[in-house]
This record gives structure tokens, C-alpha cells and sequence, in this order.
């Protein structure tokens, strides 16, 4: 069987260790661009869709919007219908840092799919878009306590 999971994995690896160390310059650490972009990307988004959208698990978005508020990035706003409910927003600190992160984005983007045709890179996208979808059912049982039969 090809081992194309060990490749998505050294890639994001090695994307997350370049975007860590570029990062620091905005004070951002572990993976925290991630949620500033989702964010700026979606103002005013609930945590649980942030997870949705990064699939991680709650204690690790927990922790890293918390840093994220602390270091003045974003702010929680009470939602005006719910005030359980909180809303994350960029700070105009995120607003500033998001150009910035995008543009490192687009960068690595390019460094990725370099001399690949662009019917490839759609291609390309198209394979891991159904690889991602594949995951993501196993990702929601396993979220809901379910095993996976091997």
C-alpha cells in the first residue's frame, strides 16, 4: 500500500516547523497562525466551529485562543442573542499580522507546487480534498468516542 499518509505528515511537519520559526517576528508560536487566520478569515466564528474548520480537539483550541486573547490578537464578544455564547473576533494586533501570514501562505503554496502543471495542481488538490473527506468520517467517530475497527 502506498505510504501517502507519511508524506501528507512530513509535509505538515515541516510547513508547521518553517511557519513557527517565521512567526516568531509576530510573537505568534505553536501552530497559533492557524486560528488567526480561520478567525480573520471568519469573524465573529464560535469556538466549535473553529475546530470544525483546524480539526483539532477542544482543550488544544482552548489553549491556544486563550494565548491567542492574551497576547492581543483576538477578543471574545458575548453574542447578542446568547450571551453563553462567545464570538471570536481579530484584534486590530490579528488584522495587522493576517497580510503577513497569508502572503507566507501563498508563498509556501507556490514552493509546493513547483513545476507542477496547473491541470496537476488541480488535480492534486482534488486528490487530497477527497483524501481530507475520507479522514474527516473517521476523525467525527473517533471525536465521539467510537473505535475504529482495524
Amino acid at each position: 500500500m502506498t505510504e501517502i499518509l507519511r508524506e501528507i505528515g512530513m509535509i505538515a511537519r515541516a510547513l508547521d516547523s518553517i511557519s513557527n520559526i517565521e512567526f516568531k517576528e509576530l510573537e505568534l508560536t505553536k501552530g497559533q497562525y492557524l486560528y488567526l487566520v480561520r478567525i480573520c478569515e471568519n469573524p465573529g466564528i464560535i469556538q466549535e466551529q473553529l475546530l470544525e474548520l483546524i480539526k483539532v480537539d477542544r482543550s488544544t483550541a482552548t489553549r491556544a485562543i486563550q494565548k491567542l486573547e492574551l497576547n492581543g490578537f483576538i477578543e471574545k464578544k458575548p453574542d447578542t442573542e446568547n450571551k453563553k455564547i462567545k464570538r471570536l473576533f481579530p484584534s486590530e494586533k490579528g488584522k495587522e499580522a493576517y497580510p503577513f501570514i497569508k502572503r507566507e501562505n501563498e508563498h509556501s503554496n507556490h514552493v509546493a507546487l513547483e513545476g507542477f502543471t496547473e491541470t496537476e495542481a488541480e488535480l492534486a488538490a482534488c486528490l487530497l480534498r477527497r483524501i481530507r473527506k475520507n479522514i474527516e468520517k473517521d476523525w467525527e467517530s473517533v471525536k465521539k468516542g467510537q473505535k475504529r475497527h482495524y
